[in-house]
C-alpha cells in the first residue's frame, strides 16, 4: 500500500509495540519514516486512528498522502469551513473514517472531547510531541493540556499512545512521558545521526549575511534551500534581496494563509528554489531534494536547530547547512527572552486581578498598569503555571498559587538553552557528534562526521582557515609540553602559565586550542563548577594520545580559523575577511595576513612562469564559470588561484596543501587544472 519494499531501521520494531497495544515515544529525525510508524499500525488495528498534529501545513500533507492511498480522512481545524468539521465529526461518530486529524485547539472547544470519547479511538497518535514539553524547544500550552483529555478517549479500552518527535533531549522526552500520562512506554531514540549533512558555523555581521547568502545560493548545485531568518522583517528582506536573481519568496506566521499555501505549494512544485522563512516554516515539508539549510542568525534552541538543518538532504545525497553568527544575535535573542518571560512583578499584577468567578479578559487588562502585549503575554504565562484558567470563550478565573517557582525554573531554563547555543558556535567538537549528544545518545557521540568545518577545515567554503604561523606553532609546541605532566588543565590555567609574555589575546589562544583539536592532538570538553551559590563554565583541555607522540622536530600542521571569506561579503575584495578578534589575536602575534599556501607575511611574488600559469588558469576559470553560471571565485579564488601557479603542484595530493582547494574541488577541477601546470614545462 504505501509502495515501499521493506521497513527502514527501527521501524518494525515501533509498528510491532503500538499493535501489541503499548504505549509508546519515538524520536526519529526528520525524513526517517515516523509518519509510517502509526499510520501502518492503524490500519492494523482497524477503527479510527485519532491524530493530533499542531501545525495545519503538516496536517493537510499527511491526509491529502492518506487519501491518495484511498484511506477515508477527516481534519477539524481553524482552517476549515464548519461544515466540513461538522461532516468529519458525523464520519466519526459513525466509523466512516480511518484517520482523524484533528488541531490540540480543537479539545477546548465545548462538548468536542465529549464527542470524541462516544467512539473509543482505535490508537491516538501526537506528533510534534516535543510541542507538549515546558523543555521543549516549540512548547505549545494547547499541547500541554492533552494528558487531561487522555483519560477519557481511553477508558475501558486498550488504546496505544504514540508520541512522536524528531527532536527531543533527554529532559524533554521525560516529560513528555508525565504530561500525557503513558504507562510503561517502550522508547525508541534512534537515528540523530545524518551522515549526508555538512554543518559549517561561521562567524559573519549583520550587515554583510544578505550578500553572503546571495553568493552562496549564486551557485545551482546548492538549491533549493531554506534560509532561516530570526524575525519576519529580516526574511521578507532577505527574500526581496534574493528575488532577483534566484526564484525566492518569504515565508512567516504574519502572511495570510492563502500566501504561505502558496508559497508552500510552489517550494514543493519546483517553482521556487529558496524560501526564506522564520521558523514557522518546514513541519510537514516533504521535499526530499533540499540541497541547503542557511541560518542568517542564532536560533533559539539546539532542538530548533537540529529540526530545522534536518530539512536537507532527506534523499540521502550530500548537503550543507551554514550557521551565520554574531554577538548582535546574542542581543536579540536578550530580547525575545525578556519579551516573553517578563518580569515576576508583571504576573503578580495579572495575579492580583483574578478571581474565583469568571471574568471577561478586556475587564482584568483594564485594571493592570501593563500594555496590552504585557498583559497578554502576563497571562500566557500565568496560565501554563496553574496561576490562571482561561476557558474557550476568553473568561479566566484564579488558579493556584505554585506558579512563582515552576516560572523561574522555566525562565531559568530558556536561558540556559541560548547558552548552549552559543557553546555550540565555539565548541571545537565535531558539530554532528555535539548534537547526537545533545539528545543523550553518548555511545554514538564518539563518532566525527568527517564533513563538517571541524573535521574537515579545508573543504569549507564560507569559514576562513588559514596556516599558523611559526609564531603560533611554536606556542602549539610549549602547550603540548605543558600538558604532558598533568591530567588536564582549564584553559584559562593553560594560558596563563604558557604565555605570560601576553602575546596572544584569549580569543587567539582560544582558536590556536581549536586548532589542535582538529589535528587531533588535544582534546577539550565543556565543564563545570559552583563557587558562591554561582554556576562557573570552563573548557578542560587535555592531551591525545596524538599530543603525546608529538615532538619539536615533527611537523605540526595547524588551520586557524579566520573569519569569513571575503568574496562572500559583496565587498568585491579578493583577500579574506577576518573576525576582529582574528586581527587582534594576530596583531599581538605578529603573524602575517596572506594565505595563498604559505605562511609568509607578504603577496606571492610570481616568477615569468609563474604569470603565464596563472593567465592559463584565468582563462580556464572563466570558461568553467560561464559554464556552470557562477561567479568565477566560487570556481576558484584568485589568493587560491596564485598559489597554484607560483607553485606548480605534480599531482592530488600536492594540490590538496594549497588552501582553497578541498577534496570535493580536486574530486571535480582536479584534472583541468594539474593539466594546466605542466602545459610549457
Amino acid at each position: 500500500m504505501f509502495g515501499f519494499a521493506g521497513f527502514r531501521a527501527n521501524q518494525e520494531a515501533v509498528c510491532r509495540a503500538a499493535i501489541d497495544g503499548r504505549d509508546l515515544l519515538l524520536v526519529m529525525p526528520t525524513g526517517a519514516g515516523k509518519s509510517l510508524c502509526y499510520q501502518l499500525p492503524a490500519i492494523a488495528l482497524g477503527g479510527t486512528a485519532l491524530v493530533i498534529s499542531p501545525l495545519i501545513a503538516l496536517m493537510e500533507d499527511q491526509a491529502a498522502k492518506l487519501t491518495a492511498l484511498g484511506l477515508r480522512v477527516g481534519r477539524i481545524h481553524s482552517g476549515l469551513e464548519r461544515a466540513v468539521a461538522r461532516q468529519a465529526c458525523a464520519d466519526y461518530l459513525r466509523g466512516a473514517l480511518d484517520f482523524l486529524f484533528i488541531a490540540p485547539e480543537r479539545l477546548r472547544v465545548p462538548g468536542f472531547p465529549e464527542m470524541l470519547a462516544k467512539r473509543k479511538p482505535a490508537l491516538i497518535a501526537i506528533d510534534e510531541a516535543h510541542c507538549i514539553s515546558q523543555w521543549g524547544h516549540d512548547f505549545r500550552p494547547d499541547y500541554r493540556m492533552l494528558g487531561q483529555y487522555l483519560p477519557a478517549l481511553r477508558e475501558g479500552e486498550t488504546v496505544p499512545v504514540l508520541a512522536l518527535t524528531a527532536t527531543a533531549t533527554p529532559a524533554v522526552q521525560a516529560d513528555i512521558v508525565a504530561q500525557l500520562g503513558m504507562s510503561k512506554p517502550a522508547r525508541f531514540i534512534h537515528g540523530f545521526r545524518r551522515d549526508n549533512l555538512a554543518i559549517e558555523v561561521v562567524e559573519v555581521s549583520m550587515p554583510e549575511r544578505s550578500a553572503a547568502i546571495c553568493s552562496l545560493l549564486a551557485e545551482k548545485a546548492r538549491r533549493p534551500a531554506i534560509v532561516y531568518a530570526t524575525s519576519r522583517k529580516q526574511a521578507e528582506q532577505l527574500a526581496e534581496n534574493f528575488s532577483s536573481a534566484i526564484p525566492a519568496a518569504a515565508y512567516h506566521a504574519g502572511l495570510n494563509a492563502e500566501t504561505r499555501e502558496r508559497v508552500q505549494r510552489a517550494f514543493q512544485a519546483g517553482d521556487l528554489e529558496v524560501v526564506v522563512a522564520t521558523i514557522a516554516f518546514g513541519m510537514g515539508i516533504d521535499k526530499a531534494d533540499i540541497r541547503t539549510v542557511i541560518h542568517a542568525g542564532l536560533p533559539a534552541t539546539l532542538e530548533g536547530y537540529y529540526q530545522e538543518i534536518g530539512r536537507a538532504g532527506r534523499d540521502g545525497a550530500a548537503s550543507r547547512t551554514y550557521l551565520m553568527h554574531s554577538y548582535a544575535d546574542q542581543r536579540t535573542h536578550d530580547f525575545f527572552l525578556n519579551r516573553d518571560y517578563p518580569p515576576v512583578d508583571h504576573l503578580e499584577q495579572v495575579f492580583k486581578t483574578l478571581r474565583d468567578e469568571m471574568r471577561p479578559v478586556e475587564d482584568l487588562r483594564a485594571e493592570t498598569k501593563l500594555s496590552a502585549e504585557e498583559f497578554d503575554k502576563a497571562l500566557e504565562k500565568l496560565e501554563i503555571h496553574g496561576g490562571a484558567r482561561v476557558d474557550f470563550g476568553g473568561r479566566v478565573t484564579a488558579g493556584g498559587l505554585g506558579w512563582k517557582k515552576t516560572y523561574a525554573v522555566q525562565a531559568q531554563y530558556r536561558a540556559e538553552q541560548m547558552e548552549k547555543v552559543l557553546r555550540f558556535t565555539t565548541s571545537s567538537e565535531c558539530r554532528m557528534a555535539a548534537l547526537v549528544r545533545h539528545f543523550g545518545d553518548v555511545d554514538d557521540a564518539t563518532k566525527p562526521c568527517g564533513v563538517c568545518d571541524v573535521c574537515d577545515p579545508a573543504g569549507a567554503v564560507l569559514r576562513l582557515f588559514r596556516r599558523a604561523s611559526a609564531s603560533e606553532r611554536e606556542m602549539a609546541l610549549e602547550i603540548l609540553k605543558d600538558l604532558r605532566s598533568v591530567d588536564y588543565k582549564a584553559a584559562g590555567t593553560l594560558q596563563r602559565s604558557i604565555d605570560g609574555a601576553d602575546r596572544l589575546s584569549r580569543d587567539a589562544f582560544d582558536g590556536l586550542l581549536d586548532a589542535l583539536v582538529r589535528a587531533g592532538m588535544i582534546g577539550i570538553e565543556d565543564a563545570e563548577y559552583e563557587k558562591d551559590g554561582e554556576v562557573r563554565r570552563y573548557r578542560k583541555v587535555r592531551l591525545t594520545e596524538a599530543g603525546l607522540e608529538q615532538r619539536p622536530s615533527m611537523p605540526l600542521n595547524l588551520l586557524i580559523s579566520d573569519g569569513m571569506v571575503e568574496e562572500f561579503s559583496g565587498t568585491g575584495m579578493q583577500r579574506p575577511r577576518k573576525s576582529k578578534a582574528a586581527e587582534k589575536g594576530r596583531a599581538k602575534a605578529g603573524v602575517g595576513s596572506a594565505r595563498g599556501g604559505g605562511t609568509g607575511t607578504d603577496a606571492i611574488q610570481l616568477s615569468a612562469d609563474g604569470e603565464a600559469l596563472a593567465v592559463r588558469l584565468r582563462e580556464w576559470r572563466a570558461l568553467e564559470a560561464k559554464k556552470l553560471k557562477v561567479p568565477a571565485f566560487l570556481v576558484m579564488h584568485d589568493r587560491t588561484l596564485n598559489a597554484v601557479a607560483h607553485r606548480r603542484p605534480g599531482n592530488p595530493r600536492q594540490l590538496l596543501e594549497i588552501d582553497g582547494l578541498g577534496p570535493a574541488k580536486v574530486e571535480k577541477f582536479g584534472a583541468a587544472i594539474l593539466k594546466l601546470c605542466v602545459v610549457g614545462e
